[in-house]
């Protein structure tokens, strides 16, 4: 990868299904470091582009390129071999393990091993290590040997950050990651995905519905419109924009 090169782009990206258009000639790209907000209207085909992104389905036209790594056709765990990492709109906790051991296991698979709890417990291993550092990065270290199931929604997004952090993402995609969360919640988890992109320095794409809380966080904002890119700038000229104004927030209001 080049100096000046995206770390993540799509390329006209299209998606048709059963003659439907679903996604239609996205074109978009992030560079290394930067935080993308990705908004738009129920329907607008923001968590489809994620799911072309991570390799959940396949487009019907155009590329993806990771680190300059043509990656349109590479399976999802290819993917996040190459350090892709995403959550998802619904939880995928193991709910009756331990918040450390469920960052654990994460770490174990990143590091080579496998998707298996009989290696537990190994205080001072690489995984055990790595899943402690991440816990303390999301601010859950107090809750390492608290089952997962019995966490508060905005923690257990947290914790699933946490587990997406064990296998050291270059890019990370976040859907909805406010979903669901409480709202005396939300300022924490805000404060996580800050620390992810400010103090870490890491490379964030998120969808979320709360558009106070993308635009106190990202660096730019893309909003998408019946399958397409309508809009891809910073929050000011996104918000500033009249196209944005009458589709998006006219759809929202």
């Amino acid at each position: 990868m080049t100096a000046n090169q995206p770390v993540l782009a799509v390329e006209h990206l299209s998606l048709r299904i059963g003659g439907a258009r679903i996604l239609e000639d996205v074109t978009l790209s992030v560079t290394e470091g930067e935080m993308l907000g990705v908004i738009g209207p129920n329907g607008a085909g923001k968590t489809t582009l994620f799911n072309l992104v991570s390799g959940v389905i396949a487009p019907t036209s155009g590329a993806i390129r990771l680190a300059g790594r043509d990656v349109t056709n590479e399976q999802i765990h290819a993917r996040a071999r190459a350090g892709l990492g995403r959550t998802f709109q619904t939880s995928s906790l193991f709910n009756g393990l331990s918040a450390l051991e469920n960052v654990r296991l994460a770490a174990q698979v990143a590091l080579g091993g496998s998707l298996s709890i009989v290696r537990f417990p190994h205080r001072g291993d690489q995984a055990t290590t790595r899943a402690m550092e991440r816990l303390d990065e999301v601010g859950l270290a107090h809750h390492a040997k608290t089952e997962a199931g019995v966490l508060s929604h905005g923690d257990k997004r947290k914790l699933e950050i946490a587990m997406l952090l064990a296998a050291d993402p270059r890019v990370i995609l976040l859907d909805e990651p406010m979903a669901g969360v409480a709202s005396g919640d939300v300022p924490g988890l805000v404060e996580v995905i800050r620390g992810l992109h400010k103090d870490a320095g890491r490379t964030v794409l998120m969808v979320e519905h709360h558009i106070d809380v993308v635009l106190g966080l990202v660096d730019r904002v893309a909003v998408m419109h019946h399958g397409q890119l309508l809009a891809d700038g910073t929050p000011d000229e996104v918000m500033a924009n009249p196209a944005v104004q009458g589709a998006y927030l006219g759809d929202a209001a």
